[in-house]
């Protein structure tokens, strides 16, 4: 690793671990962080959950597995440019879509409906139950005991009630603080990779053209100049030159931007930055400007476009009757999926029964959740029919 900024995060001024390990031999903290998130059951599972497409609608569409490696990739570039954390910016990047439920945000929409009685559901939330409660893998310790820069990093956003229920994790959401430079980092990497990556992925699926990107200044000028450099360029070509172009432009912007910003607040550390009143990692205002117009397409004529409609459609009827069938009947859960419903409703009511449950649908791959719907919804008639 490069040389560290004095406003980037370390491991020897670090909030640390909630339970207290002996120290990783061979790597620093954050590379276990990673490590750690990478050998999760977790983000197994992100292979076969939805990023726009449901996964079994073709082998080449993004998944949130894909998805969250090129978040990374785009985090690690912009942290070793601005000298921060790479090793924490990547385990964030990794981690930060773990509480996604199948179908992408059609699923967590459909599930925070059937939770809305029993505190709801929010897949950011549901990234740090996963590192913190989900994952049983060691142990001396329940979750994954990740340092709390890293934790500090997957909670993005968090309502004021929500927050209070966090301790230390959730002040910085009552006192109007900011997380670390890594944290900033890793919020927009990610903006950036669906974005361009939903335009890749709109066009191999026939949903959008390149004539209605035009609309957009900043597929627009990239296609300029790649036509005026490579006339006649076979288009699925021309395609990927335009969208890694597009990423360029905004990482470049992003970095520059970010370094003129930093150098004018000059934070002395991360408790700083956490203290500078407002982000220090953004766009320029034309680039914002052109990612948001971007972002408006996309909505409009991707994530709107009745073909996703109708799946995602289908996709919440199949999440709202498996979440009534388990609350009407706990016998259709696995054994061990009973047992923590039972304690968690003892310990706090219909409630606790309904997180157990959340928690187990948010699991489910996209596949498995098709799969449990057709056994729930056609069970077999008589003994081995």
């Amino acid at each position: 690793m490069s040389e560290l900024a004095c406003y980037a995060a370390r491991e020897e001024t670090s909030k640390g671990r909630v339970y207290k390990e002996v120290g990783p031999s061979h790597r620093n903290q954050y590379q276990r962080d990673r490590d750690r998130i990478i050998h999760s059951a977790a983000f197994r599972r992100l292979e076969y959950k939805t990023q726009v497409f449901v996964n079994h609608e073709g082998d080449m569409f993004r998944t949130r597995l894909t998805h969250s490696i090129e978040v990374a990739q785009i985090g690690r570039t912009i942290a070793r440019a601005l000298k921060l954390n790479e090793d924490l910016t990547e385990a964030i990047c990794l981690a930060h879509d773990l509480g996604h439920t199948p179908f992408g945000h059609a699923g967590q929409d459909i599930l925070n409906d059937c939770m809305r009685e029993h505190g709801g559901f929010e897949h950011n939330l549901q990234s740090l139950r996963v590192v913190d409660v989900l994952e049983e893998r060691y142990a001396e310790f329940t979750g994954l005991n990740l340092m709390y820069e890293t934790r500090e990093g997957i909670l993005k956003h968090c309502s004021r009630t929500k927050a209070a229920e966090l301790g230390e994790l959730g002040l910085r959401f009552l006192e109007g603080r900011q997380p670390g430079l890594e944290a900033q980092v890793a919020n927009i990497a990610d903006e950036i990779a669906y974005n361009n990556h939903d335009v890749d992925d709109g066009l191999r699926a026939g949903l959008i053209t390149i004539n209605q990107l035009n609309e957009c200044e900043l597929f627009h000028a990239q296609q300029i100049a790649v036509n005026k450099q490579w006339p006649g360029l076979h288009e699925r070509r021309m395609i990927h030159e335009i969208v890694r172009r597009m990423i360029n432009s905004l990482v470049s912007d992003l970095i520059a931007t970010s370094q003129t910003k930093i150098s004018k607040t000059d934070p002395v550390d991360i408790n700083a930055v956490r203290n500078a009143g407002m982000p220090l990692i953004e766009l320029s205002q034309q680039m914002a400007a052109n990612q948001k117009e971007l972002k408006r397409f996309l909505h409009k004529n991707l994530y709107q476009h009745h073909r996703v409609q109708q799946m995602m459609q289908k996709t919440k009827i199949i999440i709202k009757e498996l979440f009534d069938a388990y609350m009407t009947d706990m016998g259709l859960l696995p054994a061990d999926v009973q047992q923590s419903a039972i304690k968690f409703e003892d310990r706090a009511g219909v409630p606790g029964h309904a997180r157990t449950i959340a928690d187990y649908i948010a699991g489910m791959t996209d596949r498995f959740a098709i799969a449990e719907h057709k056994r729930i919804a056609n069970p077999p008639l008589g003994g081995n029919a």
